[in-house]
């Protein structure tokens, strides 16, 4: 869990949504026949992370059996994959406290199959965290199945109040620590899982790190800061993202701030990457890339940009530089990966690395060599 703090002078509109969730952190993801996939990238995330929820078990009776951690990435974590509801509350020994629906897909709604399990699970008496488009909270189903059995819902998606919102402000000049992207060539790509490594990394190496989410499995996982950038009015995404930037700044004080990307600035349908890159202003960007992907994961009429044409794009768009490459291994052994590090490195004349299955000294480098002045002690801007 996050430890509590003490910052009268940040108004807490300004934080992560803060949800008022109750008591207990013990969790089930729901991701029936997505896990692995794209569009499971929200329980692929919580099994890798999550810092505000123990996770239990996963919930996908196609992949039941097998270790989560396993499936994913060859280590096991501990964490079963289940066939069922039934199964996964047997598994905890007693009610669960929360299911999650660890679903993303596209369109964000669910499909009738799915609205029997989560309100199954209601009934149950677990707490329902939902991520998705579609709120759950608007539907008279799930508000009176949720009042009967006294639980809550939670719509993580669901964007603030309009009054609460922020356009950019220029705030973000004030921001004296270099800022990160970590933006890709396609969406569920990868970008959020290689910001979280990142900034872990980095923690290790002794830099003081902070993320900036722009999702909402990010929200999910516990991130203290971050905005689910897809759910806002347009006008206020830049300005979204550099309030957050700024208020991460001003709390903790960082030496370095990693901003996950969303999307792909190249995209057709997602279009988050450029208020990220106009609200935060990095220095530098990093661009995750899957090489076995040939088409857009879920528009399979657009090809997938090459890296080379996604760096020009980025650094044609703002004023800023891209640092590294870091690969996505989907559907590739072991000699393809370093072929295809290789094979991009040599291209690009950049850093490029696989953040799962390379050590995380790869990435500092990769940051230390953009940023040299962060392997030398610094003065605290409140010393």
């Amino acid at each position: 869990m996050l430890a509590p703090f003490d910052a009268p002078s940040i108004d807490t509109h300004d934080l992560a949504q803060a949800f008022a969730l109750p008591a207990g952190v013990r969790a089930v993801v729901y991701c029936e026949g997505q896990f692995g996939e794209q569009d499971g990238k929200t329980a692929n995330g919580l099994v890798r992370h999550s810092e505000k929820y123990d996770i239990l078990s996963v919930i996908d009776s196609r992949s039941a059996g097998q270790d989560s951690g396993t499936f994913l990435d060859g280590t096991p974590n501990g964490i079963p994959v289940l066939a069922s509801l039934d199964d996964a509350i047997a598994h905890a020994g007693d009610m669960p406290d929360y299911l999650i629906c660890g679903l993303a897909p596209a369109d964000g709604l669910l499909s009738p199959d799915q609205r029997v399990v989560l309100l199954a699970g209601i009934a149950s008496g677990m707490h329902v965290i939902n991520g998705l488009h579609e709120f759950l909270n608007d539907d008279v189903e799930f508000v009176a199945a949720a009042a009967f059995a006294q639980v809550t819902i939670t719509d993580i998606r669901r964007p603030p109040h309009t009054r609460d919102l922020h356009l950019f402000s220029g705030r973000i000049f004030d921001v004296t620590c270099p800022r990160i992207a970590v933006l890709g060539t396609d969406g569920a790509v990868g970008k959020r899982t290689t910001a979280t490594l990142l900034v872990q990394a980095l923690k290790d190496h002794g830099i003081n790190a902070v993320l900036v989410g722009t999702g909402q499995t990010t929200l999910i996982q516990g991130g203290r800061y971050g905005v689910a950038l897809d759910a806002m009015v347009p006008q206020f995404c830049s300005g979204e993202v550099e309030n957050q930037v700024v208020t991460a700044f001003e709390i903790e004080d960082p030496d370095i701030i990693v901003v996950e990307g969303q999307g792909a600035l190249s995209h057709p349908a997602y279009l988050t990457s450029a208020h990220i890159l106009r609200g935060s202003r990095p220095a530098g960007v990093i661009v995750q890339h899957a090489p076995m992907r040939k088409v857009l994961g879920d528009f399979p009429m657009v090809a997938v940009p090459t890296v080379a044409s996604e760096i020009a794009l980025i650094e044609s768009f703002v004023d800023t530089r891209v640092i590294g490459v870091t690969i996505n291994h989907e559907g590739m052994e072991p000699d393809e990966i370093d072929s295809a590090i290789a094979e991009h490195r040599l291209e690009l004349s950049l850093p490029v690395t696989d953040p799962l299955t390379r050590p995380g000294a790869e990435l500092v480098d990769l940051v230390l060599r953009a940023f040299p002045a962060l392997s030398r002690p610094r003065v605290s801007r409140t010393a």
